[in-house]
């Protein structure tokens, strides 16, 4: 999960956003990741893939399991420890949502935040 975190941010500072957004952006990335390898229980030989896109005004977070359930967010008590992950991801993101994979095994669940490229500016 480092390393996916470092190749968004390293992205991000390529692309010129600014800081608030690649920060948000990251947060977003670890809170899908920990979600898909917390939940997902992923069979052996399957693999967990995160996607970062930049077009026009957004940034659209990918990433895509093996499990075939789709999740939804809960309401965590004070005292839950966890099942904050996609609360925090429809408060941040400007969109979210989650499918099923076309022709295959698992999900994806993806976010979006708007995020001027500057040259589309």
């Amino acid at each position: 999960m480092g390393r996916a975190r470092t190749l968004l941010r390293e992205q991000a500072t390529s692309w010129k956003l600014p800081d608030e957004v690649t920060d948000t952006a990251v947060l977003l990335l670890s809170e899908l990741m920990t979600n898909a390898y917390r939940h997902a229980k992923v069979p052996a030989g399957r693999e967990i893939r995160a996607r970062c896109i930049l077009e026009e005004d957004r940034l659209r977070i990918s990433v895509t399991d093996a499990n075939d359930t789709l999740p939804t967010p809960r309401d965590a008590s004070p005292d839950d420890e966890s099942g904050r992950g996609l609360t925090l991801v429809a408060t941040l993101a400007d969109k979210w949502g989650t499918e099923p994979r076309p022709f295959g095994i698992g999900k994806t669940v993806w976010c979006e935040l708007q995020a001027p490229h500057p040259a589309f500016r």
